[in-house]
Formats: structure tokens, sequence, C-alpha cells
């Protein structure tokens, strides 16, 4: 009988090779799910396979159950087997290698046979790798470079995966009576892109019991540090966890100083010099419960000490926010509820997992009042781009669903923006849309002339449009385009053009300073989900934490604007 963590790598093991495959990227998604409730599992994990009662598991449907108890039983997957007969060998290790697709890692095994990223690595290194099909000099040095990289293994993960792992844990402590309260601080509390440990403060007047309760949370897998205070550990999938516990007291100080960043506390610590003050005492500001239980008021009289209002912890970075904060300038940040909108979404016409319908009744259950539909233009083939004949049938849809929903649904594209610097679709279909959101999918490896020669081409068409994720980046995956983006920031500010920024956790594109440089410029956005699925409107909290990191104001945000006013705004 196999462990927990034993079959949840298998299931994570075939949700890679589905996701290789490219045949169905939910279903792999699933097994990804299923292996993080796995880890994360607080009950008796025998006791739910011996009792068939897997389904009763968050994210485990029958489907996976079936798996589960096949590898808890045999220690051996029958669609693990089958999946990696169907791939050339090391398929999954190679398909590590950034742009390493499957077409091109079957013509490296069958022309070199080439089966690991060692072979790989020597198979450039004597100019072999040149020669294959789909393959050049260029090709083969950029292969080695990213081998390279790879070889220094990145100990950062993702924002919303640090996210959803410190939500477990904090349910976890939050169970026992002893605590007083918790919150999960450092770069997670500063929502930065990645994060490399969980910190999470404790305040309690009885460590023993909350230090106990963390040691027996169901993903820790080894502990190091360990006093009555504090302690470190490592979770099922890597990532370390930091448990703080401090005195009800101290909470807010250690809350404030955990948070970081270090250059903004230490730009705190000279202005308290030169006003002989301190930012590292406890907080007397009445009740220590009650302060405990509100980190902002009470990082709020850590502030007022030095003269200043409360600092958003998203801005927290020495970059200017001292200074803008002590000559009371500090903007008023963007909020989730003042997001009216639902933006960039796609369905099923596209490669999008849910209906109009479905999609619209999700945006209305989140407190909508809007929502476009911008599905793939046919140049995106790979994402069942929409063709004419089909685009007027979604059209058709939008309008069937329109009578059976109250929120205002708009019709809207991602339009590729081609190599030669157009817009997909032609000028009498563009005009016809309630929204276009213009987006690079292809060759984004031009170069930086030739890419920003590109984006003003698209920026000078009178249409109006939203740059969508504007510079591509993939976060630890593929770096932005090359582009001269002051230069084109200024092409934006001189159109009619709006900036998306995206919500989708692999790219919160743009990054917070050049949304700065353009809310300087005084551009519009949009926050938006890119939203594949209903699960994926939860994207939105991760794009309006990248908007508050670019300093923006609700007034700076489209999608804040009533249904009326937000269509009028972004009409073509």
């Amino acid at each position: 009988m196999q462990d927990r963590f034993y079959v949840a790598n298998h299931l994570r093991a075939i949700g890679q090779l589905l996701a290789l495959k490219r045949e169905n990227p939910f279903k792999a998604q699933a097994y990804e799910r299923g292996a993080h409730a796995l880890e994360n599992l607080a009950e008796d994990f025998d006791a739910f396979v011996r009792a068939h009662r897997l389904p009763a598991i968050p994210d485990i449907g029958s489907a996976l159950a079936a798996v589960i108890e096949e590898v808890y039983q045999t220690g051996e997957s029958y669609l693990l087997q089958q999946l990696r007969a169907q791939l050339p060998p090391g398929a999954l290790e190679l398909s590590r290698v950034p742009g390493l697709s499957l077409k091109k890692i079957a013509a490296l095994h069958d022309q070199l046979a080439i089966e690991s990223i060692d072979a790989l690595k020597t198979a450039c290194q004597e100019g072999l790798v040149r020669n294959v099909t789909g393959f050049g000099k260029k090709s083969e040095a950029k292969l080695l470079a990213d081998i390279a990289q790879l070889a220094q293994p990145s100990d950062r993960f993702l924002l919303h995966h640090a996210l959803s792992a410190a939500e477990h844990l904090l349910a976890h402590l939050r169970a026992a009576p002893e605590l007083i309260v918790a919150a999960a601080t450092g770069a997670l509390r500063r929502r930065q892109e990645t994060v490399r440990q969980l910190i999470i403060v404790a305040g309690t007047d009885q460590p023993t019991a909350i230090m106990d309760r963390f040691l027996c949370f169901p993903a820790i897998r080894t502990t190091s540090e360990l006093t009555e205070r504090e302690c470190l550990a490592q979770l099922a999938d890597g990532m370390k966890a930091r448990l703080i516990i401090a005195e009800p007291q101290s909470y807010i100080a250690t809350l404030h100083r955990s948070t970081g960043s270090r250059a903004h506390l230490d730009g705190l610590a000279q202005l308290a010099a030169r006003a002989e003050k301190s930012v590292r005492d406890d907080i007397d500001a009445g009740d220590p419960t009650e302060i405990a239980a509100n980190g902002e008021r009470g990082e709020t009289a850590l502030y007022r000490r030095l003269g200043l209002p409360y600092i958003p912890p998203e801005l927290r970075e020495n970059d200017g926010e001292l200074e803008a904060a002590a000559a009371g300038q500090l903007p008023d940040l963007l909020r989730l509820e003042d997001i009216q909108g639902m933006t960039h979404c796609h369905t099923d016409f596209s490669d999008g997992a849910n209906s109009i319908e479905e999609m619209a009744q999700a945006a209305a259950a989140m407190g909508m009042k809007y929502l476009t539909i911008t599905d793939h233009s046919p140049t995106a083939f790979y994402a069942r781009g929409v063709q004419i004949d089909r685009l007027l049938a979604q059209w058709e849809e939008i309008d069937r669903v329109q009578e059976r929903v109250a929120i205002k649904l708009l019709r809207g594209t991602e339009s590729d923006i081609t190599e030669s610097g157009t817009l997909d679709y032609p000028d009498y279909i563009l005009e016809r849309f309630d929204v276009i959101i213009a987006s690079i999918h292809a060759r984004n490896k031009m170069n930086s002339a030739q890419m920003t020669d590109r984006l003003l081409k698209v920026l000078q068409l009178p249409l109006f449009k939203i740059w969508g994720h504007p510079l591509g980046r993939l976060i630890q995956s593929r770096a932005p385009i090359e582009c001269r983006v002051e230069e084109i920031l200024d092409a934006v500010a001189a159109s009619r053009a709006a900036i998306e920024i995206n919500g989708d956790p692999h790219r919160l594109d743009l990054e917070p300073r050049w949304i700065r440089r353009a809310r300087e410029r005084g551009i519009k956005f949009i926050v938006s989900t890119d939203a594949h699925s209903t699960r994926g409107m939860g994207n939105l909290h991760f794009g309006v934490a990248m908007a508050r990191r670019g300093w923006l104001q609700r007034s700076d945000v489209l999608n804040t604007l009533e249904p009326a006013a937000f269509a009028r705004a972004v009409h073509p």
C-alpha cells in the first residue's frame, strides 16, 4: 500500500503528460488539483481508500478516485504507463526545457535517440542538434542556455501556488482555539509574482499549542530550525514555510517586520532615526487581542508614529512610497470591489471550457455587471480561433443568452496582432465588435527593432483597442518580448488605446514598473482575468494585486465603470 505523497506524484506525472499532449488542458489541471488535494489531506488517507470514499475529498472525482485506488494498491497506474508508451522516451523530462514541443521532442528522439536533458546537452555541445529537422544553430545555442538555466533550480513558486498553500496552512492553524490571529506575510503579502518562502505570523499567548498544531500540518515533510517560537518546514511540493509565533502585544510589529521589503524597512528605520522614534517597539493602542485581530489598524498606528499614513503592503518596496506618503500623495489604491465588469474571457467557441451562458452566470454570481466575450481570432488556430462563420453564430448565441441573464454581455475578440502589425479579422468585422483586445501570440522572438515596429503599426490603427498581456511573458517560463517599451508607451498615450493588466497568475502582465510608467502618461487600463473557464474568473484578484503594485487608482481602470460608460469607453 502506497502513501498519499507517492500517489500524488503519480497524479502529477499524469497531469504533466496530458498537458504535454495538449489534448485537454482541463483534464490535466484536474490531475494537478487532485495531487494537491492528497498532499493537503488532513484526514486518514487509508481510511478514505478502504471505505471507497475518495470522491468525498474536494477536487477528487470518480475518475481520479479509480486511478488513486489503483496506484495505492499496486504502486502503478495503467493510464500513466499508457501515456508514457504513447510519447517518446524521456518526453516528460525533456518538456522541462522551454520551447521543446512534443513534435520537437519526437524529432530529437527519432534522429538522435535523445531521451534525457543530459543527452540533449551533449548533442548540442557536439553540434548535432542543428542538423535535426526544425532546429538550427541559433536554436541549438538557445537550448544550451536554457539547459544551463535549468541546472540552477528555482526555489521560487508562482503567486497563486504560494497563496493556495498559505490558505491551507492558515485554515489548519485557525482551527486551534489557542490562536488569536494569524496572517501570511513576506513577499506573499506584498503580492510579488513569485514567492521563495511562506512566512506565517501567529499571535497567541500559548505558543506550544500553536507550534504543535503547525507541526501536524498534513503537507509538512520535514522541519528544521525548530525553537519554541519559530520553525522552518518543507512542504510536499518543495515550498518552504516558516512559522513565527508572537505574543499578542508584539503581533503587529512582527507582522510589519516580516512583511518587508528590506529596502522599505531600512527606509523607515532612517526616518525613525532622524525623528528619534522607533518602529520596532510593541504597539500600544488598546487591548492587545483587539489590535492583533486588525493588522491594518495596528500598522496604521505604527506609521503614524513617523508622521506617515498607512502604506499598503503592495507598495512597500522603497520605490517612492515613503516620499509620497510624507507629501500626502499616496494613491487611493484600486480595490477588488471597485471592479464592475469581467473582461477578457474565453468560451467553448475557442479554447475555453465553459459555454457563454455558464461564463455569464459565473460572472453575475461574483457581482459583475458586464462580461466581455473575447475568444481568439482565426490566426490562433491552435486555440480554435473563431472563423467568421462561427463568429456570426457566436453573436447569435450571445443574443440568446442575453435574454436569459441580467448581466450585460459584450461581443468582443482577442484579435491576434499579426507579424506585419495588423489585426486579425477584416475591418468590417472589427468595427462590429463591442471591444477588441489585441494580443501577440506568435513570433514572440522578433528582435527589439522588429517588435517595436510591429506594435507601433498596430497602435496607429484608428480602432480603439486594448493591448492584451502586453509583453507576453510567462513567469519562470518565457521572457518578455524584446521591444522599446518607453517608446511604445508614448505611442499608446498618443493613440486611443488602453492597456490590459492580465490576471492570469502565469502572466501577471504588465509588471508594476511599466504600469507606473504608463500611468504617468495618463494611459487607461483594464484589469482582466484571461479566464478560460468559470474557475479562471478567480484570477481577478491577482490582476487587482498587480494594479495596486503599479499604484493604480479606481479612476485609472476602465472596468470600474458602469456598463454603459464602459461600453462607450472601449467601443472600436
